[in-house]
Protein backbone atom coordinates (compact mmCIF):
# COMPACT_ATOMS: atom_id res chain seq x y z
CA UNK A 1 0.00 0.00 0.00
CA UNK A 2 1.14 3.32 -0.29
CA UNK A 3 3.47 5.11 1.72
CA UNK A 4 2.08 8.69 1.64
CA UNK A 5 -1.53 9.42 0.55
CA UNK A 6 -1.23 13.10 -0.70
CA UNK A 7 -4.13 15.54 1.21
CA UNK A 8 -4.74 17.13 -2.03
CA UNK A 9 -5.60 14.22 -3.70
CA UNK A 10 -7.80 13.08 -0.53
CA UNK A 11 -9.24 16.85 -0.58
CA UNK A 12 -10.27 16.47 -4.78
CA UNK A 13 -11.29 12.74 -4.11
CA UNK A 14 -13.91 14.38 -1.49
CA UNK A 15 -14.42 16.98 -4.13
CA UNK A 16 -15.37 14.42 -7.14
CA UNK A 17 -12.66 15.30 -9.24
CA UNK A 18 -11.74 11.44 -9.44
CA UNK A 19 -13.19 8.84 -11.18
CA UNK A 20 -10.46 6.01 -10.35
CA UNK A 21 -11.93 3.66 -12.64
CA UNK A 22 -11.62 5.77 -15.39
CA UNK A 23 -9.21 8.33 -15.23
CA UNK A 24 -5.68 8.18 -17.02
CA UNK A 25 -3.51 7.03 -14.27
CA UNK A 26 0.61 7.33 -14.59
CA UNK A 27 3.45 5.72 -12.48
CA UNK A 28 6.93 7.93 -12.73
CA UNK A 29 10.06 6.58 -10.83
CA UNK A 30 11.76 9.47 -8.32
CA UNK A 31 15.38 9.27 -7.13
CA UNK A 32 16.42 9.18 -3.71
CA UNK A 33 16.88 13.05 -3.78
CA UNK A 34 13.26 13.85 -3.32
CA UNK A 35 12.44 14.00 0.31
CA UNK A 36 8.42 12.95 0.75
CA UNK A 37 6.07 16.10 1.34
CA UNK A 38 2.52 16.02 1.86
CA UNK A 39 2.00 19.28 0.87
CA UNK A 40 2.82 18.89 -2.88
CA UNK A 41 -0.12 18.47 -4.63
CA UNK A 42 1.16 18.01 -8.63
CA UNK A 43 3.85 15.99 -10.67
CA UNK A 44 5.34 19.75 -11.09
CA UNK A 45 6.23 19.33 -7.34
CA UNK A 46 7.90 16.20 -7.80
CA UNK A 47 9.46 16.52 -11.60
CA UNK A 48 12.81 17.71 -10.19
CA UNK A 49 13.46 14.44 -8.98
CA UNK A 50 12.71 12.04 -11.53
CA UNK A 51 14.72 9.08 -12.20
CA UNK A 52 16.30 8.80 -16.04
CA UNK A 53 18.20 6.39 -17.80
CA UNK A 54 17.94 4.47 -20.44
CA UNK A 55 14.64 2.43 -21.35
CA UNK A 56 13.02 4.92 -19.09
CA UNK A 57 10.45 7.73 -20.92
CA UNK A 58 10.09 10.84 -18.68
CA UNK A 59 6.58 11.81 -17.08
CA UNK A 60 6.24 7.85 -16.44
CA UNK A 61 4.03 4.88 -17.86
CA UNK A 62 0.23 4.90 -18.25
CA UNK A 63 -1.23 2.24 -15.52
CA UNK A 64 -3.36 -0.73 -17.22
CA UNK A 65 -5.72 -3.04 -15.56
CA UNK A 66 -6.68 -0.20 -13.56
CA UNK A 67 -9.78 -1.76 -10.54
CA UNK A 68 -11.43 0.97 -7.99
CA UNK A 69 -12.82 -2.00 -5.59
CA UNK A 70 -14.89 -1.88 -2.79
CA UNK A 71 -15.20 -4.50 -0.55
CA UNK A 72 -17.51 -3.96 2.82
CA UNK A 73 -16.05 -1.08 4.35
CA UNK A 74 -13.09 -1.03 2.09
CA UNK A 75 -11.89 0.31 -1.00
CA UNK A 76 -8.92 -0.27 -2.51
CA UNK A 77 -7.38 1.37 -6.22
CA UNK A 78 -5.12 -1.63 -8.16
CA UNK A 79 -3.29 -2.13 -11.11
CA UNK A 80 -1.13 -3.86 -13.17
CA UNK A 81 2.78 -3.47 -12.40
CA UNK A 82 4.29 -1.17 -14.13
CA UNK A 83 7.33 -2.14 -16.21
CA UNK A 84 10.14 -0.95 -17.90
CA UNK A 85 12.25 -3.05 -20.14
CA UNK A 86 15.69 -2.69 -21.18
CA UNK A 87 16.15 0.37 -18.85
CA UNK A 88 19.36 1.51 -16.80
CA UNK A 89 17.21 3.21 -13.90
CA UNK A 90 17.85 3.88 -10.81
CA UNK A 91 14.90 4.93 -8.41
CA UNK A 92 13.81 5.17 -4.42
CA UNK A 93 10.23 5.64 -4.69
CA UNK A 94 7.12 5.65 -7.37
CA UNK A 95 4.17 8.22 -7.76
CA UNK A 96 1.20 7.82 -8.72
CA UNK A 97 -0.56 10.73 -10.40
CA UNK A 98 -3.55 11.11 -12.69
CA UNK A 99 -2.53 13.09 -16.45
CA UNK A 100 -5.32 14.64 -16.02
CA UNK A 101 -6.92 18.46 -14.61
CA UNK A 102 -8.83 17.55 -11.05
CA UNK A 103 -10.26 20.90 -10.01
CA UNK A 104 -7.47 23.51 -10.74
CA UNK A 105 -4.65 21.32 -10.45
CA UNK A 106 -3.04 19.69 -12.97
CA UNK A 107 -1.16 16.06 -13.38
CA UNK A 108 -2.72 15.97 -9.27
CA UNK A 109 -0.44 13.17 -7.52
CA UNK A 110 -2.33 10.36 -5.78
CA UNK A 111 0.31 8.37 -3.85
CA UNK A 112 3.95 7.59 -3.19
CA UNK A 113 5.46 3.85 -3.21
CA UNK A 114 8.51 3.82 -0.66
CA UNK A 115 10.79 1.03 -1.84
CA UNK A 116 13.08 1.68 1.41
CA UNK A 117 16.53 1.96 -0.73
CA UNK A 118 17.57 2.53 -3.99
CA UNK A 119 16.88 0.27 -6.79
CA UNK A 120 18.17 -0.30 -9.55
CA UNK A 121 18.53 -2.21 -13.04
CA UNK A 122 21.45 -2.10 -15.45
CA UNK A 123 20.04 -2.97 -19.33
CA UNK A 124 17.22 -5.25 -17.56
CA UNK A 125 13.73 -5.37 -16.20
CA UNK A 126 12.74 -2.59 -13.92
CA UNK A 127 9.17 -3.89 -12.07
CA UNK A 128 7.50 -1.05 -9.58
CA UNK A 129 5.73 -3.87 -7.72
CA UNK A 130 2.77 -3.12 -6.53
CA UNK A 131 1.33 -4.06 -2.64
CA UNK A 132 -0.70 -8.02 -3.22
CA UNK A 133 -3.32 -5.47 -1.35
CA UNK A 134 -3.58 -3.09 -4.16
CA UNK A 135 -1.88 0.91 -4.64
CA UNK A 136 -4.10 2.32 -1.93
CA UNK A 137 -6.63 1.57 -0.03
CA UNK A 138 -9.48 3.59 1.68
CA UNK A 139 -11.46 2.12 4.64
Amino acid sequence: MANLLYPAFKRSLGNGFFNLSADPLKCALLKSTYLPDAAHAVFADVAGHEASGDGYTPGGQALSGVTWTVSGTACALDAADPVWTEATVTARYAVVYAAKTAGSLADPLVCLLDFGADRGVTGGIFTAVFDAAGILGLE
